[in-house]
């Protein structure tokens, strides 16, 4: 991801909403990940996203689960909306798009939204033609520029190592996939169910903050039914 660079984007409503997505889902912080707290999201919840910090200890953990899986295998679904990230800092708009593309049976679209466009259009790519794919969509990128600007902190510039990266948890065909465009492919968590899926995601994203314990900069957040 050395070449074409966008400014890093904070979990920003407004983006999704920009792009043509009708705010009958929403997403909303998420303030821990105990069952009581959990009880207070509002359901259905059809994705969730996790912002975490990439630090050496995760880089390690990342290169032996690639290489388990690649000697294990695992069965995926064709129907997983899967893409690479080629495109420094995109990693929240990636996730959006992972958490809408697995979810537009629940989800409505404005007539003209350039986000169903460019699902349409890239849903039959591989996951390397859909990155290209995004490189080129200057909608996207324009509302991914102006949604970082507006975000609620300074944004860093294009040059600027950002070490925060987010990724997504969606239900397809009731497995838990992760999708994170950093991965060679989606990895598949085991079964959930649309009344479990908040929980089971709960549980993954409880791992990723077990393997690095001093760490707190933790963020999720649930796409819920508004």
């Amino acid at each position: 991801m050395e070449g074409q660079r966008w400014l890093p984007l904070e979990a920003n409503p407004e983006f999704l909403r920009q792009l043509g997505l009708v705010p009958t889902w929403q997403f909303g912080d998420v303030y821990g990940l105990e069952a009581e707290v959990l009880s207070l999201v509002p359901r259905p919840v059809c994705a969730v996203l996790l912002l975490f910090p990439i630090t050496e200890k995760y880089e390690t953990f990342r290169q032996e689960e690639e290489a388990k899986i690649k000697a294990q295998g695992q069965e995926l679904s064709s129907d997983v909306y899967f893409t690479k990230q080629t495109i420094g800092n995109a990693c929240g708009t990636i996730g959006l798009i992972h958490a809408v593309a697995n979810n537009q049976r629940y989800l409505e679209f404005e007539p003209n939204s350039p986000l169903k466009a460019f699902l349409l259009q890239s849903a039959k790519m591989s996951p390397e033609e859909k990155a290209a794919f995004l490189e080129k969509d200057e909608s996207i990128r324009v509302t991914h520029e102006s949604s970082a600007q507006e975000g609620q902190t300074e944004a860093p510039s294009l040059d600027e190592k950002v070490d925060l990266h987010f990724i997504a948890f969606v239900n397809v065909e009731g497995h838990l996939y992760e999708l994170d465009g950093r991965k060679p492919f989606p990895i598949v968590h085991g079964k959930t169910t649309e009344d479990t899926f908040l929980e089971d995601s709960a549980e993954v994203c409880k791992k990723f903050m077990a393997r690095d314990p001093q760490e707190l900069r933790f963020t999720v957040v649930a796409l819920s039914k508004a």
